[in-house]
């Protein structure tokens, strides 16, 4: 891997919590409409997954992907607006963040009942396959959602046609507050895979070099036609399940042993060993994500709220043949 290279993953993770670090204070500042959901801590495996894919892939995020938006190619500015809820978000304005997807960039939007995107992205990987697209669909997911039927009926309906779909659990330890103990019986949530008849993958989600080895080998699979396969990322994630949420649920050895392995700073360490220039290119990084984020918020805070009339547009598909 070239030097330019390395230096544009490590852009990715920095911009990415640069831009939740911001939206995190906007909200403290009630500048925001509905929730915010901070992936602080999780930057390696969205980033890493995503940067192995095509223009032409399509991924299904879930809150705390912000990563999987940037990195697939969403624009800063509009994705700022859609987390202003102003109209010149994905969602002109009607719907918060976590629901909003930009289908220029095959991103597509999450619902608040999550893991409801996994059988949409077996459907799409479906298409894929009847059409003899050389696609992939790529659905994320936490560990708390893989216990919902959504998740279990995509991931038979995958198997048993052998879809070009990629499962990606980010097993933060915590579905909110509940710990895994006692969300399942298994080790790990990916041994679910074998039941399901294809490929079950378990990586730690801070080391951004091997989330990109496991998905690099998943990405071949699903283009060879050998079907999907389950990645299990081992992440965590720094703040609450929201921003309202203190975490009082786990304890402070535990948040400072994963902060340990911070997977920016792995990255920086990694950088270091590469006798790269480190401070210059964390100085130039750092200042590069910070003026993205803040033309970001500029553009969304002269962006205009939508009208109420507004409300009625885009509440149907224009019928084939019209509006030509």
């Amino acid at each position: 891997m070239t030097e330019q290279k390395e230096r544009e993953l490590y852009f990715w993770m920095v911009l990415v919590r640069e831009f939740e670090a911001r939206v995190a204070a906007l909200d403290k500042q009630g500048k925001l409409a509905g929730g915010v959901y901070s992936g602080r801590g999780q930057e390696a495996a969205t980033v890493g997954v995503c940067h192995a894919l095509r223009p032409d892939d399509w991924v299904f995020p879930l809150h705390r992907d912000m990563g999987a938006y940037l990195v697939k190619g969403a624009d800063p500015n509009r994705l700022m607006a859609q987390i202003f809820g102003r109209r010149d978000g994905f969602s002109k304005g009607k719907d918060s963040y976590l629901h909003g997807g930009d289908l220029a960039h095959g991103i597509f939007g999450a619902t608040s009942m999550l893991a409801a995107t996994l059988p949409v992205a077996a459907g799409m990987a479906y298409k894929f396959r009847m059409k003899n697209e050389d696609r992939l669909a790529v659905a994320f997911f936490g560990e708390g959602a893989s216990s919902r039927g959504d998740a279990h009926e995509a991931m038979n309906f995958a198997g048993v046609h052998k879809l070009p779909v990629i499962f990606v659990c980010e097993n933060n330890f915590y579905a909110y507050s509940t710990p895994n103990e006692l969300q399942f019986a298994v080790e790990n949530v990916a041994d679910r895979a074998a039941g399901y008849g294809f490929k079950g993958e378990v990586a730690s989600g801070n080391d951004l070099h091997t989330v990109m080895n496991v998905m690099q080998k998943a990405t071949d699979r699903a283009r060879r036609g050998e079907g999907p396969t389950f990645i299990e990322l081992k992440t965590y994630r720094y703040h609450g399940h929201s921003e309202h949420d203190r975490a009082a649920y786990r304890t402070e050895e535990e948040l400072v042993t994963w902060e340990s392995r911070d997977p920016i700073e792995l990255w920086e360490h990694y950088m270091d060993k590469r006798k790269y220039d480190l401070p210059a290119i964390q100085a130039e990084t750092l200042a590069r994500a910070r003026k993205v984020v803040e033309d970001a918020v500029a553009f969304a805070e002269a962006s205009p709220e939508p009208t109420g009339p507004e409300a009625m547009d885009d509440l149907y598909a224009t019928p084939v043949g019209e509006g030509r």
